[in-house]
C-alpha cells in the first residue's frame, strides 16, 4: 500500500514540474515593462477596517506615483480605530481622494465587498482598481500596470506581490502557501485564452469598469470572503481578457504580522476555497499528507528508501522552482518543508472546525452564517 502511496505521489510531482514549468514561462514580470506617465482616469478604490497601522503609508506609496491621471476612493468600512480619521486627514492634504464612511452593513454582503461596492459608486475612471489598505507600491508600479494593461488590450490584470514575514517560521508558512496555491490552482492558467480558469489578487486587482459591471459588480460575490479570486473567476468566465503577472519588485505587502494570525486569516476563505464541502476536506487534508509528507517518514524504512528519497528530491525541485518564481525567500526553507505541511494540515482543520463551531466565519469582527455563505 505503502509502495503505491509513493508511487502515485511521485507521478503527480513529475506532472506538477512539466506542468508548472510550462506555465511558468508564460507568467510575465511587471518590472520588465515600459512606464507610462498618463492614459486614461484610474480609479483606485481600497476598503479598510480597523487598518491605522498601515493605511496612511499605503495611501502615501500610492499618492506618489508617476502616473498622473488618478483619483482615490478611500472606504471606512465600519472601524473602531483611528482608521476613518486618517482618511479624512489624507482627504485634506490631496483633492483627488474621495472618503467613504459605512456605519451599517446591509444583510446578505460581506463587509469588504460592501465596501468596495460602495466605493465605485463614486468612481468616475474607465479603468478601476482594487487594492487592500497595507500594500506598498514603489512609484513606477501604476505606470507599468497601465502600460501593460493597454499593450496587451485587457479587461483584467492582477499582479502577484512580494509577500514578506518576519520569523523563519512564518517566511515557510508562506513559502509553503504560495507553493500549494501554485499547485492547486495554477494561476498560470488565466493566461491562456481558452482556459477558463480564473485569477485574482486582492493586493492588485485592475478591471476596465464595463467589465465590472459586465460581470455584476462586487454583488454577484457579495457573501465571497475570497472576493479577489471570484473577481477574477468571474471576468474569466465571461470570457473576457485577462493576465497575472508578477510584481515582487513593485508592489509589497506584509501578509501576517505572525504564524497565529497568519492561521487566524486563514479561518475566513478556508473552507470557501474548499467550497463548504467535507469531501473536499477530506481530500485536501490527504492529498497534502500523503504527497508532502508521507515520503519524510518512510525514508527511514528500508523497503521504501528509495522511493521516499525520489519523492522528497523531487518535491525539492518543485518547491525551489515555485518559490523562485512567486516569493523573495530562500529555497533553503525546504529545511523545514515538513513541519510546515503538518502546520498547513492544521490550518484546514483548524478553520473548518472552527466555521462549523461557529455557525459560520468571523471576519473583522462580524459574523457571517455558514449556511448564508453556502447559498450565496
Amino acid at each position: 500500500m505503502l509502495t503505491a502511496l509513493l508511487l502515485l505521489s511521485l507521478l503527480v510531482w513529475i506532472a506538477v514540474l512539466i506542468d508548472a514549468s510550462a506555465g511558468f514561462r508564460k507568467l510575465d514580470r511587471l518590472e520588465k515593462e515600459s512606464e507610462q506617465t498618463d492614459g486614461p482616469l484610474l480609479s483606485i478604490i481600497v476598503a479598510a477596517r480597523n487598518e491605522e497601522k498601515d493605511i496612511e503609508s499605503s495611501i502615501i506609496s500610492q499618492l506618489n506615483q508617476q502616473y498622473k491621471n488618478i483619483e482615490w476612493i478611500l472606504v471606512n468600512d465600519r472601524s473602531t480605530d483611528k482608521t476613518g480619521k486618517i482618511m479624512d486627514a489624507l482627504k485634506e492634504k490631496d483633492e483627488r481622494i474621495k472618503v467613504i464612511h459605512i456605519e451599517e452593513l446591509p444583510k446578505a454582503w460581506l463587509g469588504k465587498n460592501y465596501a468596495l461596492y460602495m466605493g465605485t459608486q463614486k468612481a468616475n475612471g474607465d479603468l478601476l482598481l482594487f487594492t487592500d489598505a497595507d500594500v506598498q507600491f514603489q512609484k513606477q508600479a501604476i505606470g507599468k500596470a497601465i502600460s501593460y494593461f493597454t499593450k496587451n488590450k485587457l479587461d483584467h490584470l492582477t499582479a502577484a506581490p512580494n509577500l514578506y514575514g518576519r520569523s523563519i517560521l512564518l517566511q515557510s508558512f508562506i513559502a509553503f502557501f504560495m507553493f500549494g496555491f501554485s499547485y492547486y490552482k495554477r494561476p498560470w492558467m488565466a493566461n491562456r485564452p481558452r482556459s477558463k480558469t480564473g485569477m485574482g489578487i486582492g493586493a492588485f486587482n485592475l478591471v476596465t469598469s464595463n467589465a465590472y459591471h459586465a460581470i455584476g459588480t462586487h454583488e454577484a460575490i457579495k457573501m465571497r470572503p475570497d472576493d479577489d479570486l471570484m473577481l477574477g473567476k468571474k471576468i474569466k468566465q465571461m470570457g473576457l481578457k485577462q493576465r497575472i503577472v508578477t510584481a515582487m519588485n513593485l508592489l509589497e505587502v506584509e501578509w501576517y504580522g505572525s504564524l497565529k494570525e497568519a492561521l487566524i486569516g486563514l479561518e475566513k476563505n478556508t473552507f470557501a476555497g474548499l467550497h463548504y464541502r467535507i469531501s473536499m476536506v477530506l481530500f485536501a487534508i490527504a492529498g497534502v499528507f500523503i504527497s508532502q509528507v508521507l515520503p519524510f517518514f518512510t525514508l527511514f524504512s528500508y523497503d521504501h528508501v528509495i522511493l521516499s528519497t525520489a519523492n522528497i528530491l523531487l518535491l525539492a525541485t518543485v518547491y525551489t522552482f515555485i518559490i523562485k518564481k512567486m516569493t523573495s525567500f530562500s529555497p533553503l526553507l525546504f529545511l523545514l518543508f515538513p513541519l510546515t505541511a503538518l502546520i498547513f494540515i492544521y490550518s484546514i482543520i483548524r478553520a473548518c472546525f472552527l466555521t462549523f463551531k461557529r455557525g459560520g466565519i468571523m471576519w473583522r469582527g462580524t459574523k457571517y452564517r455558514l449556511s448564508e455563505l453556502r447559498e450565496k
